[in-house]
């Protein structure tokens, strides 16, 4: 709280903003397409898939057995999992004989996992 005002500190105590600033911004938010955006990070709000992304890094490579060993769960529930990262691009699956496997997508998955673990430590850093 700012003391002489008694407003948060996140608040400004006028009303003012730059109309450039404003109108490059909003051109550029309108020249992208953010639904595949928000479907992605939606899927990574799952701390089970987070795990299963980050066991592929480390991995490369593992069968739905594999995944279901690692998060303590049914093949069931981490073939559910390894789906949803898989429709939303994040995995990809090959099938031998009868087992399946899954692979990150590509090197942006881990790009994205590796920056976001590095952030978040940083941010737990800050806050001790």
């Amino acid at each position: 709280m700012n003391e002489h005002t008694n407003l948060p500190l996140n608040t400004c105590e006028v009303f003012s903003f730059d109309e450039e600033k404003v109108n490059r911004a909003k051109v550029a938010i309108d020249s992208e397409d953010f639904i595949p955006v928000v479907a992605m990070f939606k899927v990574l709000s799952s701390q089970t898939r987070l795990k299963i992304i980050y066991a592929l890094i480390e991995e490369s490579e593992l069968c739905v057995c594999d995944v279901a060993n690692i998060i303590d769960s049914t093949t069931a529930t981490a073939s559910h999992h390894l789906r949803q990262l898989h429709h939303n691009g994040l995995a990809k699956v090959r099938k031998e004989g009868k087992r399946v496997f899954y692979s990150l997508d590509d090197n942006h998955v881990k790009k994205l996992m590796t920056i976001a673990i590095e952030h978040g430590k940083e941010v737990a850093y800050r806050e001790e």
